[in-house]
């Protein structure tokens, strides 16, 4: 691929939730707790380029994604788009950026009014945003441009299947001629052939109106295919990125070892292959991560001297960059395998 200039430029960003003080904490004088889903996250995403992010449930992906929409507000740190600053726009700075950005969500049913028909939910960006008439496309056009037939549009959401209603939710978020999209789990709750055939789609949206993607997802199969590049997030941090094929074929970091690991073999007797554990326990509370490292609670790879202070996201190879100390080792780990077929360049 041709490279192209950053159409997204995060730096630093942070979002962080914030606690009510209790009376308790009052008459002790503590501060607030908080919730840092993000922080501290630094990511270019090139125009024309699908970037995936993965991470377990709670690594604070969606949050990452939202608050680059502006769907929720950033507590420090910048996102540019298209070369402005966009952190801190108005309102009505945000009303003219919506149709350039937008979000296809994870539950497509959620997103979908029940008592409107799918002709309404399709037209209904135009009435909020106002939309010439000469700027809008027909219910048929955007039904075609998901590969859905015309009979659709007279349908409620709950007569459509689970990929019907994604493909719904994805002609909806093209009405407005999107730039960018952040695609949140687009393959979740579905069936393989459904699910492959979304990928499909989204890769054919990109390569038909020249869309930017950045696509959420704990499943890296999705992102093996789909992806030109790939940040894997644990704790509300970055902790590896690089192009995707790089990454899968030689991963640095624990973590993304582990979740590749994860990815169940199929053997050809129908059995799944066992991998080697190397994921321990459950994520941390982001309201209280560990210090130094935040993996090291987890990590089979730990060491005191070297995993009590945080990691710095540096880069160990051209466009790969690692957040951890003992990359080396971690590449010449003989007890890992991964469970993914090799990348084919061609598709990503």
């Amino acid at each position: 691929m041709t490279a192209q200039p950053n159409l997204i430029r995060v730096e630093g960003l942070s979002t962080v939730f914030g606690d009510q003080r209790s009376l308790r904490d009052r008459l002790a004088r503590r501060a607030a707790g908080g919730v840092r889903a993000v922080d501290g996250v630094t990511l270019t995403i090139a125009r024309n380029e699908i970037v995936g992010l993965v991470g377990e449930s709670g690594s604070g992906k969606t949050t990452l994604g939202r608050t680059i929409l502006g769907l929720t507000q950033a507590t420090s740190g910048t996102v540019t788009f298209d070369g402005t600053d966009i952190t801190h726009s108005s309102r009505g700075q945000w009303s003219a950026l919506r149709g350039r950005m937008q979000m296809i969500f994870q539950d497509p049913y959620a997103s979908l009014s029940p008592r409107m028909r799918v002709s309404a939910q399709l037209t209904e960006p135009y009435r909020i945003h106002g939309t010439p008439a000469s700027e809008r496309y027909s219910v048929a056009e955007l039904l075609e441009m998901v590969n859905l037939s015309s009979e659709q549009a007279d349908k409620y959401p709950h007569e459509l299947s689970g990929g019907q209603a994604r493909r719904i939710g994805i002609a909806r978020t093209l009405a407005l001629r999107p730039e960018f999209i952040v695609a949140d789990e687009p393959t979740s709750g579905l069936d393989v052939s459904a699910a492959a055939a979304i990928l499909n789609l989204l890769q054919d949206l990109r390569r038909e109106f020249n869309l930017t993607f950045l696509v959420i997802t704990h499943n890296v199969n999705t992102l093996s295919y789909l992806s030109d590049r790939l940040a894997v997030m644990y704790l509300g941090q970055l902790i590896e990125t690089g192009v995707t094929r790089d990454v899968l074929a030689q991963p640095s970091h624990p973590y993304t070892r582990a979740l590749l690991a994860a990815v169940p073999d199929i053997d050809p007797d129908g059995l799944q292959t066992a991998q080697t554990e190397l994921l321990r326990g459950e994520i941390p509370s982001p309201r209280n991560p560990p210090s130094g490292c935040r993996f090291r609670t987890r990590c089979v790879h730990v060491r005191a001297d070297k995993c009590q202070t945080a990691p710095v996201l540096s880069e160990i190879a051209p466009g790969h960059a690692v957040a951890c100390r003992r990359w080396p080792e971690v590449q010449q780990d003989p007890e890992w395998v991964s469970s993914l077929p090799p990348v084919d360049a061609s598709t990503t």
